[in-house]
């Protein structure tokens, strides 16, 4: 990806304030958040613009931004690490080596990542709060996010469930608290739990154990079949294990290895939507590690009566 200038993303002069660059990036967000904007290509103009602004409200990265361009910052480092915002420092090596990074990066170390635009726009003081004793400035930096991991089983994930975590309160106290993990939660998924982060809030961050036999794409299930030569050749039923419960599969006679059935419905249920994906079930073709005389016999006489020549599309 092109990297562009931050100052022209933004739409403003390089002498430009701290409080003109707050004010372009909140008239960005309000045009290309996915809150409002789900057209192609709007959810990457806001992380170019949540990068720049990130940059360029930073005093040390901002200076260095202006001296050497984009390699500057990306000398200086992701993230906000030290400030009391609390975020990481998160770093990226290019394949052909040597540091740099890109918006995706900075956007998921942003202190905006994963907010909704309501909540964006009061961290930039966007929209009245109401005020208490120790109200804050608009200026002042904005709670800080904690996260944690946990680690889900394959169905876990598929079918939801509850899970009880310990967290550590700013008063040194240990909180339990349950945790509704919904149907269809995906590697990486977010979860937030609001004021749970000490004064911020905490995301959950989903990790997902590999399953012993079902493989997931997005919505959608993967299982390999085995199959016997006779099964493959003249077709059978075969029951077979989805995430509901086993299931009867009928197989075609004459059908190939790596041959794809679909089961429609049979996938996991889309979290937001409700709806489920499909499984696909793909035919493995097994051969028998011995063969009697018999069955050589058999073979052969197959050959013979049935002669075929499994290259003769091949593109060679």
């Amino acid at each position: 990806m092109v990297q562009r200038d931050y100052y022209e993303i933004l739409g403003v002069d390089r002498s430009a304030s701290a409080r003109q660059i707050k004010s372009a990036y909140r008239r960005l967000a309000r045009k290309y958040h996915p809150d409002v904007n789900k057209s192609p290509g709007s959810d990457e103009k806001f992380k170019e613009a949540t990068a720049a602004y990130e940059v360029l409200t930073d005093t040390g990265k901002r200076k260095m931004y202006d001296q050497f361009g984009h390699a500057g910052a990306e000398q200086f480092g992701f993230g906000r690490g030290g400030d009391p915002r609390g975020t990481k420092v998160y770093t990226q090596t290019r394949p052909g080596g040597g540091a740099g990074f890109n918006f995706e990066d900075l956007f998921s170390a942003s202190q905006f990542s994963g907010m909704s635009l309501k909540d964006l726009l009061a961290a930039l003081g966007g929209r009245p709060r109401r005020r208490t004793r120790r109200s804050s400035r608009a200026d002042d930096p904005p709670t800080p996010v904690a996260e944690s991991r946990i680690t889900l089983d394959f169905m876990q994930a598929v079918r939801g469930c509850t899970k009880t975590l310990q967290i550590r309160r700013t008063d040194g106290r240990t909180e339990r608290i349950e945790v509704k993990i919904p149907p269809g939660v995906r590697e990486g998924g977010r979860i937030r739990l609001r004021g749970k982060g000490g004064p911020g809030d905490l995301y959950i961050i989903i990790g997902i154990r590999d399953h012993p036999w079902f493989r997931r794409d997005g919505a959608d299930i993967y299982l390999d079949l085995p199959v016997s030569i006779t099964e493959a050749a003249l077709g059978a039923k075969v029951t077979i294990p989805t995430i509901d419960g086993d299931t009867v599969v009928k197989i075609p006679p004459g059908t190939a290895g790596r041959t794809r059935l679909r089961l429609r419905g049979k996938g996991i249920a889309d979290p937001k939507t409700g709806n489920r994906g499909d499984q696909y079930v793909v035919i493995k073709i097994v051969l028998p590690k011995k063969i009697s005389e018999t069955g050589r016999g058999l073979l052969d006489e197959f050959s013979r009566s049935d002669p075929y020549d499994p290259r003769e599309k091949a593109p060679w």
